[in-house]
């Protein structure tokens, strides 16, 4: 870009394309990882995906409605993460590990 040109004007597809790239890279890491901090994270890579779908869809319909419901729900997604490492730490303590395989407490 050169110094007083307009940045070059970002479609609702190109934000539609990356959010539906990070949700679908973030599902195929909750369905192929083993780890539960790498499933975790692929889950919260999702969460982030859809809120960017919903702050372009927001942008582009000329409204802040979309974006203030980002707000609230990253504030509630910070919670969740607390809560969540707080669960794999404690599941680490109790049994010394993290893979999902040697977690069988309730099966059967």
């Amino acid at each position: 870009m050169l110094d007083g040109e307009a940045p070059a004007a970002i479609g609702l597809n190109a934000y539609i394309l990356i959010s539906l790239l990070l949700f679908v890279i973030g599902f195929i890491g909750v369905l192929l990882r083993k780890n539960t901090l790498v499933i975790y994270m692929c889950l919260e890579l999702m969460l982030l995906a859809s809120t960017l779908a919903l702050v372009a869809f927001s942008r582009f319909n000329g409204t802040l409605d979309g974006s203030v419901f980002v707000f609230f729900i990253l504030t509630i997604a910070a919670a969740e993460v607390a809560v969540g490492l707080a669960i794999i730490v404690a599941l680490f303590r109790k049994r010394h590990t993290v893979q999902v395989e040697e977690l069988s407490a309730l099966k059967n």
